[in-house]
């Protein structure tokens, strides 16, 4: 088997193996898996609503997946999406409060994101430099500023930032929302989704651009796979390191504005609930290629939202399982086929 036909045949031997395992599990439970299925079809694609719930979390799922997915090229394993969805999501909604209402929305649109970036950037480039300068390794360093992320955006929220009464920031002024499909298109019944679902696609085609189809992508990808090999070519393999980080770091920030400005339009504790971790699923089940992560993000979030949809017959907890047991097969399958090349 080639390594193009493997990249294609785990993830769908994976899914397809959660899926009769998540079957078993609904029947253990009591429940007719079919009609649990029919149900969750029924509450996501079969609705506009729903359609719109699942775009809105794929949207985020596919800038969460690049921000883990790209660095993972270089061998660098970013653990740390959550706590950089976390710093762009309160640099997007300070700045966003603080702006001049009178400020055309394109503007303040634009800046908020290139706050949520730089933020996200920054916070993912800090991992990068302890992994360079001191050779701290990167999942340690960006799990720990996860822990840091959660402390920062919390203590500023409770004690400085937070409207009295509440447990969130001040809203966003209005031009800095992103408009809401619906309300463009009519379609989607008022759910989340927004014009950021148009922007995400294109970023991971820029990412395949810049992989696959440039000199910088070229270096990137060969400092991961032969990083002695780089080195003794004249490729600066530190540089690459930052570089990948920073990037994947803006990709979540980029996440964050989707969430902040396009749904909540201000910065709560709690908001992000996670998705950054299962951004790192996204990527896995991708086989950390940009155009599958759009595939990969979709299906997981199909599940995310469809967990909700079928809560009143089975806990949406089995939906969660269908994901840990999907990327467990992934890394089995991976592995198998590893063995088997050997």
């Amino acid at each position: 088997m080639n390594r193009k036909t493997a990249q294609i045949l785990i993830p769908v031997l994976s899914i397809m193996s959660a899926l009769v395992v998540s079957m078993l599990i609904i029947i253990i439970a009591g429940r007719d898996p079919i009609m649990i299925f029919e149900k969750m079809l029924q509450g996501t694609l079969g609705s506009a609503y729903g359609t719109g719930q699942v775009l809105f979390r794929t949207t985020t799922l596919i800038l969460v997946g690049l921000a883990v997915a790209l660095p993972f090229k270089v061998r660098l394993f970013n653990i740390g999406a959550e706590g950089q969805l976390q710093m762009g999501a309160f640099a997007a909604a300070m700045t966003g409060a603080m702006l001049p209402p009178t400020l055309p929305s394109l503007s303040a649109v634009s800046l908020c994101v290139v706050a949520a970036m730089g933020a996200g950037a920054c916070w993912a480039i800090l991992a990068g430099v302890l992994k360079v300068r001191f050779g701290v390794n990167e999942v340690i360093a960006t799990i720990m500023l996860n822990f840091i992320a959660q402390g920062i955006t919390g203590y500023l929220l409770t004690y400085h930032f937070a409207v009295p009464s509440t447990v969130h920031t001040t809203p966003v002024i209005d031009a800095a929302v992103i408009p809401s499909l619906h309300s463009v298109t009519g379609f989607f019944a008022k759910s989340p989704a927004n014009f950021s679902a148009l922007l995400s696609p294109c970023v991971a085609l820029l990412f395949w651009v810049i992989l696959f189809k440039s000199r910088f992508g070229f270096e990137m990808r060969a400092t991961g796979l032969q990083p002695e090999a780089a080195k003794y070519g004249g490729i600066n393999a530190g540089m690459h390191t930052l570089t990948a980080m920073g990037i994947g770091g803006a990709a979540a920030g980029l996440g964050a504005a989707n969430i902040l400005l396009g749904y909540k339009h201000y910065y709560e504790a709690g908001m992000t609930g996670g998705i950054g971790f299962t951004g790192i699923a996204v990527a896995l089940l991708a086989g950390a290629h940009p155009l599958w992560i759009m595939l990969s993000a979709l299906f997981f979030g199909l599940l995310e939202y469809g967990g909700l949809t079928v809560n009143a017959y089975i806990p949406k907890d089995i939906f969660m399982m269908i994901e840990a047991i999907t990327i467990l097969l992934v890394i089995s399958f991976s592995a198998l086929g590893k063995r088997m090349h050997q």
